[in-house]
């Protein structure tokens, strides 16, 4: 479908009958996509037209035909996107050969906003530094082992810093510099019921409700995935609250997502639910859920809860959330200017739940999420710049 040659403009015309409407989804998508990659290594100019092919005759007289009135919100954001990844293409397309920034590696942890935190922060290293950047799908425990053993990964994104037992140490040692608040509001970890559960049944609001009648939660505990630090610091809950021999078994998801297609599944059919979750989520936005009452936040027991050897867990509830993004300390060195940039990449929960709840709407990629952000808070961002960056994205930010 798409021929180009770097050395000369490209131009690139999609025909498109007006009444299909998921292929014409399906082919904004892919047209962001190719964009993405084609601004990311050097194409100089690129041109797009979109037409719109009349099908079949039809009374103009009738409103209701007009191509305008029948685009969705989803099609019109998926244009907007088109636009938006085009403008960036024309303004990198010149520079991004001349810049001095390297190679950087940055995580992806698996789970939704820090997914988001990295493909912001994957665009503007690479459309305004000029960064060759390699994404290290991951999650915290492995991320932060790979760091201490080998300097890798450069960037970790949205490390809960309170729920990590070697994050301290790896700052102590000079192996992790930490770069800032990425939640400005700081995160929240806890347990939860549906709120309707709440509502018919109050006494399970507390630990001790619950344990009383365990079945009534549907005798389960739906728990994070392995190599999440709230992998361990949970387990560890459970035994010292003697869940287990109490009737409730833990039931551990094998990714985010099917940890929160669980909730979508038990608000569909009212049915039982209790687990861990944390904000800001577009889960928790669109769900309302309930927190259940825990012992209150022991900072011993809990330090002791993130250590998989921990020999004498306590039941505590999670503390006020510090999470942030952190960097090897070779990386500081390497690529002062890029770290410059990842020091004033933050969101607040506003932000980002607003950025989550339109993904889950509108069954958006992580990427696309990112072009939702940079086109509706470009105030925001267009603060963490170096001039030279602002210059390069000057076409999207004005």
């Amino acid at each position: 479908m798409f021929q180009y040659n770097y050395q000369s403009p490209t131009i690139i015309l999609l025909i498109i009958p007006e009444t299909t409407f998921k292929p014409f989804d399906t082919c904004i998508n892919r047209l962001v996509m190719f964009l993405y990659v084609c601004s990311s290594q050097g194409v100089g100019v690129l041109l797009f037209c979109i037409a719109i092919m009349q099908t079949e005759p039809r009374d103009m007289s009738n409103k209701s035909h007009k191509f305008g009135k029948r685009l969705n919100r989803e099609t019109i954001m998926k244009i907007k996107m088109l636009a938006a990844s085009a403008v960036v293409a024309l303004s990198f397309g010149a520079t991004s050969a001349s810049a001095d920034c390297g190679e950087v590696s940055i995580t992806e942890m698996d789970w939704a906003s820090s997914a988001v935190v990295t493909a912001v922060a994957n665009f503007l290293m690479t459309q305004g530094y000029g960064c060759d950047v390699q994404i290290v799908p991951s999650s915290t425990v492995p991320a932060l082992t790979s760091l201490a053993e080998t300097g890798k990964p450069d960037l970790l994104t949205e490390v809960w810093a309170n729920s990590t037992p070697s994050y301290e140490p790896l700052l102590a040692e000079g192996k992790l510099v930490e770069l800032t608040n990425v939640l400005s509001d700081g995160g929240v970890e806890a347990w939860w019921i549906p709120a309707y559960l709440a509502e018919s049944n109050p006494e399970l609001t507390t630990w001790d409700g619950i344990m009383a009648n365990p079945a009534a939660v549907g005798g389960k505990f739906h728990d994070c995935p392995s190599g999440w630090a709230c992998d361990i610091i949970n387990n560890n809950n459970l035994k010292a609250a003697g869940a287990e021999a109490g009737g409730l078994e833990r039931f551990q998801h094998g990714s985010g997502e099917t940890l929160q297609t669980s909730i979508a599944a038990a608000y569909a059919d009212k049915a039982p639910w209790f687990g861990y979750y944390w904000a800001p989520t577009a889960v928790l936005g669109k769900y309302p859920m309930v927190r259940v009452e825990v012992p209150a936040y022991n900072a011993d027991a809990h330090a002791c809860n993130g250590d998989v050897d921990c020999s004498n867990p306590g039941f505590s509830a999670y503390p006020a959330a510090k999470v942030v993004t952190a960097a090897s300390g070779a990386f500081m060195d390497r690529e002062p200017e890029v770290a410059a940039l990842m020091k004033n990449v933050t969101f607040t929960n506003a932000q980002m739940g607003d950025v989550l709840a339109w993904r889950l709407d509108n069954n958006a990629s992580y990427d696309e999420a990112a072009v939702y952000f940079l086109t509706t808070y470009k105030d925001v961002w267009g603060d963490w710049l170096s001039d030279a960056a602002k210059g390069k994205l000057a076409a999207i930010l004005n």
